[in-house]
């Protein structure tokens, strides 16, 4: 395809619900893009099959000592970092298991670098520069689907034996690519021609934040629906680590704070030692033996059958 004659890519029609965007009232400029952005849900529902497959093989490759890596640029750049980034506070992951790649580097995050998305072999030196392996996991994010640097850095990936992940807005049928998981989010032209950082950018954040969690949960990162894992580095986190204890165990916030502290500010460590009572150490090799699932550590001391 020549990417400089796009006009007939969804992301790039003009909407007509919004023909006459420029003399809408403030109010019925509101309720218009209440309107449009309803499609947004519309559209992750009718994707929900690729990302279950997108999760479980997101998840597998982490299991086995893979990496997530995020690839886009412009918008689609920054939704990925900013989702890769939001991993370790949450999830306690390391930096380098959950990785945002956007071209032009940290600099493109605060200031527009579009021209940068037009060489593919940038993509794929990022691709070299970040020692991609077949364990590894690359999502390509590119609203309009034809980001030569997103190509790049996906043709550099399968050849590397990693699995590729594609999300695009626009149809299989007007952007074609060879991955293991095609995602087409078609919300349909935005309400601003050809501005995806709209619906486009919404639902792309929808969908990496299914993608994301959906993975964490299947690493046993989450119990119920807490995030056991959660990194306590600051007063909020500290505070939420607190109450997810007193919820779960009905501890007193004393009594919380004690076993809190007790477990290395561990909250999953410090459920399985006030539901087992087992000291630091023993929970420790118990949740390595069950991969850091909680559920399966206290199933297999017969205890998960009574527990919340």
């Amino acid at each position: 395809m020549d990417i400089t004659e796009r006009g007939h890519l969804l992301t790039e029609q003009a909407n007509p619900d919004s023909h006459n965007l420029d003399q809408l009232s403030s109010l019925e400029l509101v309720d218009l893009f209440n309107r449009e952005d309803a499609k947004v849900i519309a559209a992750i529902a009718q994707v929900r099959r690729e990302l279950a497959r997108a999760i479980d093989r997101t998840a597998e490759a982490l299991r086995q000592g893979g990496r997530l890596f995020y690839v886009g640029a412009g918008t689609s750049g920054r939704l990925g970092v900013l989702d890769a980034a939001e991993c370790p506070p949450t999830f306690c992951t390391s930096p380098e298991q959950v990785q945002g790649i956007i071209a032009g580097g940290t600099a493109a995050l605060v200031r527009s670098s579009e021209e940068l998305e037009d060489r593919a072999e940038d993509g794929a030196e990022a691709i070299a520069h970040h020692q991609i392996t077949n364990q590894d996991v690359v999502v390509g994010i590119t609203a309009g689907g034809t980001t030569p640097y997103v190509h790049g850095a996906l043709k550099a990936a399968r050849q590397r034996g990693a699995t590729t992940i594609f999300i695009a807005c626009v149809s299989a049928e007007q952007v074609s690519v060879q991955v293991d998981v095609d995602i087409r989010l078609l919300v349909g032209p935005e309400v601003l021609a050809g501005s995806t950082r709209l619906k486009a950018g919404t639902v792309t954040k929808l969908a990496l934040n299914i993608l994301s969690t959906g993975t964490m949960v299947q690493l046993g990162k989450v119990y119920g629906n807490r995030m056991v894992d959660v990194a306590v580095t600051n007063k909020k986190l500290h505070d939420r680590a607190i109450r997810i204890l007193c919820d779960l165990t009905g501890l007193s916030r004393e009594e919380a704070g004690y076993l809190l502290e007790h477990s290395g500010r561990q909250v999953k460590l410090a459920l399985l030692m006030h539901w087992t009572g087992l000291e630091k150490e023993a929970g420790d090799r118990l949740l390595a033996e069950h991969q850091g699932n909680l559920r399966k550590a206290l199933n297999s001391v017969n205890q998960g059958n009574h527990l919340p």
